[in-house]
């Protein structure tokens, strides 16, 4: 695979110094224009406070980019017709020479590649409601399962099956440690009301976990570091339930089905709340941004 490293990311990665991977869809897909430019700015401004290397990572003119410029940024926030591609996505993209935007999936990928090991998002994907009759399940838990990256979120989006997904990491050997908490965060919530075995409490015991990942040398499977959103700054417990059985109420009623049922859940929780799952969200986002590049400086530091 061809990556156009930025010259800026490429020299730290030669020279090991802390570097974070950012994912472009909440770009592209994720926020209004002209938010979404100012957000991305936003973010690769916190990872470089705290001492990092921001690697914003997407497809431009079929080519692999593992950290953007100002314009490759203004690009992806605002040109038209920029897809959303998943690992799969990923040789079809590069083949047909379009731009596109990085899941969760496709943006560990290639951070992987690249020599990046820390990986900051928002919430992964998981298993959906349902998935019995559906088998609807994320494409970043197989991803995960196979590829050597630190990532760090606020667990899972709570529209999801939240004990499915967690016993799904269980099964393909994933990691997951919550930061300071012994509750998988939920998103939205700071707690998604079930538990994790293992707390982390800071950047130094998360580094030596991804340096006894590399000395067992065992499977290339990712840590999965559940940081939950200040309870101060996340939506409402008793709104999120009700907006959101509603908002899968709907989604039945309107015959929603497959990879329209995660954009249609997240739209109707952000008009319904009057945007307050997407401040939380962006809390979340933040604290997930800042936290990365404490561990990335952490794991250079070795």
């Amino acid at each position: 695979m061809v990556l156009v490293l930025s010259e800026e990311v490429r020299e730290a990665v030669d020279a090991s110094r802390p570097v974070v991977a950012l994912e472009s869809t909440i770009i592209a897909h994720g926020l209004p224009r002209p938010r979404n430019l100012q957000v991305a700015l936003e973010l690769e401004d916190v990872v470089r406070r705290e001492g990092a290397v921001p690697a914003t990572i997407a497809v431009l003119d079929g080519r692999p980019h593992v950290g953007l410029d100002k314009d490759q940024l203004d690009r992806i926030a605002n040109e038209d017709g920029i897809r959303k591609l998943g690992h799969r996505d990923l040789p079809l993209a590069m083949a047909s020479g379009v731009s596109g935007a990085t899941t969760v999936s496709a943006t560990a990928l290639l951070a992987a590649r690249a020599g990046v090991r820390v990986f900051a998002t928002g919430g992964l994907g998981g298993v959906h409601r349902e998935w019995t009759v559906t088998q609807d399940e994320s494409a970043d838990l197989g991803l995960l399962a196979r590829t050597r990256i630190t990532v760090v979120c606020a667990g899972v989006k709570s529209i999801l099956d939240v004990p499915a997904t967690l016993q799904r990491l269980e099964t393909l050997g994933v990691s997951v440690a919550g930061y300071g908490t012994d509750r998988f965060p939920g998103f939205y919530l700071s707690d998604s009301g079930h538990p994790v075995e293992w707390t982390l409490d800071d950047p130094e015991q998360v580094a030596d976990v991804m340096r006894a990942q590399d000395t067992l040398d065992g499977p290339d499977s990712a840590l999965i570091v559940a940081n939950p959103v200040p309870r101060e700054e996340q939506l409402d417990p008793a709104l999120h339930t009700r907006v959101l059985a509603d908002a899968l109420h709907a989604c039945e009623e309107a015959g929603v089905a497959g990879q329209g049922v995660t954009p249609f859940l997240l739209d109707h929780l952000m008009r319904h709340t009057d945007g307050a799952s997407l401040a939380a969200n962006l809390a979340a986002v933040r604290g997930n941004v800042r936290l990365a590049a404490r561990i990335a400086a952490a794991w250079a530091g070795a």
